[in-house]
C-alpha cells in the first residue's frame, strides 16, 4: 500500500511519518508467569498538526476462522520526538498503570526503556520496558521485554503488523 506524508504533518514529526496510519496483524506472547499465546493487534498512529503522534493499540483474542472472539490489551498514549532524534513516549493502560519512556530514532527503527512505572495498587506489578519497532520490507515488526511480577527484564510481546 502506497503511503502518503501529509500536507499538514508537523515538521517535527517528520522522523517518525513512516508510523502514521492503521497497522494490523499477529503477535506471539510469552513470559514465565502465563502461558504461551498468540494474538491479533491494530496499531493507529494519527497526528493533528502537533508535534506529538496520538498512538493506540488494541489487541484481541482471534478464533481459527481469523475474526476477533474478545478484546485483551490496550494502551494510548502519545509520542513526542525531540531534537537530536531523541523520543519521548507516554502510555496509559486501562489496568491501572502508566509509563514514561525515553528512546531514540534512528531512521525506520525506534528504541525505547522505560524511565517511570507508575500504577495503582490494584495494578499488576510492572517495573521495567524495552521496546523495538522498526520498518522491515514494508512491515512494522516490534517487540516488547518486560520485568514484572518479580521476573528480571526478558521478551514478553512480539508482533508483525502491516498498513492496512
Amino acid at each position: 500500500m502506497a503511503f502518503e506524508i501529509p500536507q499538514n504533518l508537523h515538521p517535527d514529526l517528520m522522523p517518525l511519518a513512516w508510523l502514521l496510519g492503521r497497522w494490523e496483524g499477529r503477535g506471539h506472547g510469552d513470559y514465565p508467569t502465563i502461558e504461551k499465546f498468540e494474538f491479533g493487534q491494530q496499531i493507529d498512529f494519527s497526528h493533528n498538526g502537533k508535534p506529538f503522534l496520538h498512538y493506540v493499540s488494541q489487541t484481541f483474542v482471534v478464533g481459527e476462522d481469523g475474526k476477533r472472539e474478545r478484546p485483551l490489551a490496550l494502551e494510548t498514549g502519545f509520542w513526542r520526538p525531540k531534537p537530536d532524534n531523541k523520543l519521548e513516549v507516554i502510555l496509559a493502560h486501562p489496568t491501572g498503570f502508566a509509563e514514561i519512556w525515553y528512546g531514540e530514532i534512528e531512521g525506520a527503527k525506534i528504541e525505547l526503556r522505560t524511565d517511570v512505572v507508575a500504577r495503582t495498587e490494584t495494578a499488576k506489578e510492572v517495573t521495567a520496558g524495552h521496546r523495538l519497532y522498526g520498518l522491515v520490507k514494508g512491515e512494522l515488526m516490534w517487540a516488547y521485554d518486560m520485568a514484572a511480577e518479580g521476573q528480571p527484564l526478558q521478551p514478553h510481546l512480539w508482533a508483525t503488523l502491516v498498513r492496512s
